[in-house]
């Protein structure tokens, strides 16, 4: 029997997320000013009721809390009477088949609710009703099971830190806490408050650029709008900024004044992930990637902890594929997911880039395929397929995909022909299409027209864009330039649009082609891997994981970036967008060797939707000695392996999986650890 302390605080499925989502997004901060997300952004429902049923041969007791205004409604099934009553006290529901509805409203905040008894408590079984269209599955939260929580508050882990390293330059003081950290300053003073200046910084030049620091507070004892002093313990704390070095100009020394530290602001993810190997190198782009990943995970699934801070779906997406193998979190996912959405109506493309939409689609599929989940796919189905209607409303008679106004194709940073609708646009369009299919199919829809519009776009894909002179997809057939990039042509590679002879043309032509623009994002770094590891050249991918990620170790990162240059020096290393210190330190998608080592050089995937059956395929004779632990399941489930001295340690806490060697399949026990000799697997 399920006892009172299982209840959990409930809402309209959806609605907690879009509501995180929207103050997320409006959290960003640019040299004294606030900048909000400059896209649409999606309301929550304001009012809804909540409901279940119950039978009982006896009277049950519950209390009911909400936040906002409401009411109950008890309503005896057996002959339809309704009692109305007051939340807040306890109430009694008599033996007999009942249901009870809990009516909230809130002008300002999300409508929720928690309902405690022996036997009536809210969780995920009750059902909640925005007062349009079917009733949905409520809402709920790991992270909210208190009645004396707030769920428009969510709840950090806190850390308090000192900087690893002071040093006095120019007549200040330069704290630096080894890596960026999300962090509130606490200056604690010994006497008396003092007015000072906290120059923030990603990178010690940025800290020590006084006049033009992205992130700068004049601190102040009163009406300080971005911080406040308590005279009690004469400590002053700062807002939430994102840092890794703050220089205080014109103070030499700190000793008669007070000390500086940091409430570091973070989610406690499990450890459950794990690679080293005998490669210092590559065992140090594991532990920053890692850094950089959880770092970067909160709420949602963030871009950049000091710019934006905002959700967009690229990000996201990529980290999906991370998450698979870190900490395998189920309700971040979840969460990134509906918060990108947003409601049921569709008015503008996710974070306004038309690619960003098609990531969404997709990562619908890969959450199926991942948790196998298929109650939160029905949820989300309906929001779906208004999406991918909205973005075909948006073809031409080819079946190709244009920019509407306010629409923004992006795919990369990087000199696309833009005359004309792109291949790479198409190319994920088409992907997206499928994704759609799959998950209709799944749900028992009817996918026809959506497999009509997919075929004839394949079709028109390599009708236009292909060219057999340049042996590669171009981007652009109207303009008439026949200008090549690497993305359309990577992603025929990754979504098995080209045949064997067309990858291996592609691959010399394109991929190997230095003639070609080179990617410099991580972003389109982890897809052009990806492309090489699915034709077989992890050697190609070890390498550059270990020079372009490794190259910005040497350049002292200890966060990955959101781009990286090797040509670019000094200061201009930090610069982006017209700004000198525009370029995130600490990126989200810079933490793509978590999925490439565990993805491709370790060789883990999953052959069924949440595991269920599973293959690793390690390249043991690239990576030599090493150990690797990966997630099954969001349960704690996990794969573990060790290769040492010509010997392959195997074991999984979970039956379902195949060991793949050369030609050799061997089934991985769950209940011992199995020891193989290279000379046996080879």
């Amino acid at each position: 029997m399920k006892g009172k302390n299982m209840a959990s605080w409930i809402w309209y499925h959806g609605d907690f997320a879009i509501y995180q989502a929207m103050k997320q997004n409006f959290d960003r901060e640019e040299r004294g000013m606030n900048w909000p997300a400059y896209w649409y952004t999606s309301g929550w429902n304001h009012n809804v009721y909540f409901w279940k049923e119950f039978q009982f041969d006896h009277a049950q007791t519950f209390s009911t809390i909400i936040q906002g205004k409401g009411y109950g409604k008890l309503i005896n099934l057996e002959d339809s009477q309704e009692t109305k009553f007051i939340l807040g006290s306890q109430m009694t529901c008599p033996a007999g088949h009942f249901r009870i509805e809990i009516y909230v409203g809130n002008l300002s905040g999300l409508p929720c609710a928690f309902i405690e008894g022996k036997e009536i408590y809210s969780d995920h079984s009750w059902k909640a009703s925005n007062f349009l269209g079917d009733d949905v599955i409520a809402g709920t939260s790991q992270f909210f099971t208190n009645s004396k929580q707030n769920p428009m508050h969510f709840e950090y882990s806190h850390k308090i830190q000192n900087a690893k390293r002071i040093e006095i330059v120019n007549g200040g003081t330069l704290l630096d806490f080894g890596h960026d950290l999300t962090a509130k300053t606490m200056i604690q003073f010994f006497e008396q408050f003092q007015t000072m200046v906290l120059c923030y910084g990603e990178s010690r030049t940025e800290a020590l650029d006084v006049a033009d620091a992205y992130l700068k507070h004049e601190i102040r004892m009163h009406d300080d709008p971005d911080g406040s002093y308590d005279e009690s313990n004469k400590t002053f704390t700062t807002k939430l900024r994102a840092f890794r070095y703050i220089y205080v100009p014109d103070i030499s020394s700190l000793d008669d004044i007070g000390t500086i530290f940091v409430n570091f602001e973070f989610v406690k993810f499990p450890k459950i992930g794990a690679f080293e190997s005998h490669d210092s190198k590559l065992n140090q782009i594991w532990r920053v990637s890692d850094r950089t990943l959880r770092l970067c995970s909160g709420i949602f699934f963030i871009d950049g902890i000091k710019r934006d801070r905002w959700v967009w779906a690229g990000d996201a997406f990529q980290c999906f594929y991370m998450n698979r193998y870190d900490f395998f979190d189920k309700e971040i996912v979840e969460r990134t997911v509906l918060g990108l959405r947003g409601e049921l109506d569709i008015k503008q493309h996710l974070d306004t880039i038309v690619d960003y939409s098609m990531y969404w689609l997709i990562s619908i599929e890969l959450y199926y395929e991942t948790f196998a989940d298929k109650t939160f796919v029905e949820v989300v189905y309906p929001k779906m397929k208004q999406l991918i209607d909205f973005s075909l409303e948006a073809t031409d008679k080819l079946g190709f995909i244009h920019e509407r106004k306010g629409d923004w194709i992006y795919i990369d940073w990087a000199d696309f022909d833009h005359e004309g609708t792109l291949c790479a646009e198409q190319m994920v369009l088409a992907r997206a299409l499928q994704s759609v299919i799959k998950i209709s199919k799944l749900l028992n829809q009817d996918a026809q027209e959506y497999e009509a519009t997919y075929q004839r776009l394949r079709v028109n894909i390599d009708k236009y864009f292909w060219d057999e002179g340049k042996q590669a997809y171009i981007d652009s057939y109207e303009s008439g330039k026949r200008h090549v990039t690497r993305h359309a042509n990577i992603f025929a590679i990754l979504f098995d649009y080209v045949d064997e002879k067309r990858t291996q043309t592609i691959v010399k032509k394109v991929l190997r082609n230095p003639l070609i623009a080179t990617i410099n994002t991580p972003y389109f770094k982890f897809w052009e891997l990806e492309a090489l590891a699915k034709v077989g050249s992890y050697q190609d991918v070890l390498d550059t994981i270990k020079t372009y990620w490794g190259g910005m170790l040497d350049n002292g990162a200890t966060t990955f970036w959101e781009y990286f240059d090797p040509k670019e020096k000094g200061a201009a290393r930090y610069a982006m967008y017209g700004d000198k210190y525009g370029k995130s330190l600490c990126h989200a998608w810079g933490a793509s060797p978590i999925y490439l080592i565990g993805r491709y050089l370790v060789g883990l995937r999953p052959t069924q939707a949440g595991y269920k059956t599973f293959e690793i395929e390690p390249q043991l004779s690239l990576l030599g000695d090493f150990n690797a632990k990966f997630p099954l399941s969001e349960k704690g489930d996990y794969v573990s392996l060790e290769s040492k001295n010509k010997y392959l340690l195997i074991q999984a806490t979970k039956k379902g999986g195949t060991l793949l060697v050369q030609d050799k399949q061997i089934t991985i026990p769950t209940d011992h650890q199995l020891k193989l000799s290279f000379n046996d697997l080879y």
